[in-house]
């Protein structure tokens, strides 16, 4: 098996499949931003020069990314191929992307803005234990007392709001609208139904992955 990308927008449950995925194929997860936190922690030349940008508030360079990749990739356990979590997101991204490694699939959890909005807004967490809840799809059994630990307090994060989970949105769908035709031209592209339940959504990913 070749490597492969999993795209999603926010609230889609990307974590999730992305677990799932790597469970079944055995194919190790790589999230560019917890490359570049591993790197700048070993204080690699790389890492080293992904902080200097990362100090200043500018994005890390394409070609540092790719390099950090390049260097993953060459691990035993990359040697079936890997599954590239919301990378690339760009077309000169996927450009690059190509010349070091080959895509197989390129696989997008689709879900409608209302219900993303719908997921989001209604998260809260448990001020004592962290657990997680939802107005709608996970609520206290009780009213206002945790499950868990039975604490009173919950919090919500202040972005969790429909405002700016639409702009979250909007972002997701610029970036991602012309990685879909890219890729589709290359005949790689899969869209999956994200909404619905969490074991439908695996069993059609898998179904694609051995096409």
């Amino acid at each position: 098996m070749s490597s492969i990308v999993l795209f999603g927008p926010p609230g889609a449950g990307k974590g999730t499949q992305a677990q799932r995925i790597t469970e079944s194929t055995g194919l190790p997860q790589i999230s560019t931003g917890d490359m570049l936190r591993a790197a700048v922690a070993a204080k690699t030349a790389t890492g080293l020069e992904a902080k200097s940008f990362m100090d200043s508030g500018k994005l890390v360079p394409d070609e540092i990314i790719i390099a950090l990749i390049e260097q993953r990739i060459k691990n035993p356990d990359a040697a079936k191929g890997v599954m590239y979590d919301g990378f690339p997101r760009t077309i000169p991204q996927a450009e690059a992307l190509s010349k070091i490694d080959e895509i197989s699939h390129v696989i997008a959890i689709e879900v409608p803005d209302e219900r993303i909005v719908e997921r989001i807004c209604g998260r809260y967490t448990c001020a004592g234990c962290s657990a997680v809840y939802h107005d709608l799809f996970n609520p206290t059994s009780e009213e206002g007392v945790c499950d868990t630990c039975q604490s009173t307090k919950f919090n919500r994060r202040a972005d969790d709001n429909a405002d700016t989970v639409l702009s979250r949105l909007k972002a997701y769908h610029e970036q991602t609208s012309p990685l879909a035709n890219w890729y589709g031209e290359r005949g790689v592209f899969f869209g999956v139904d994200g909404d619905r339940d969490i074991p439908q959504i695996t069993s059609d990913i898998l179904k694609i992955l051995v096409k």
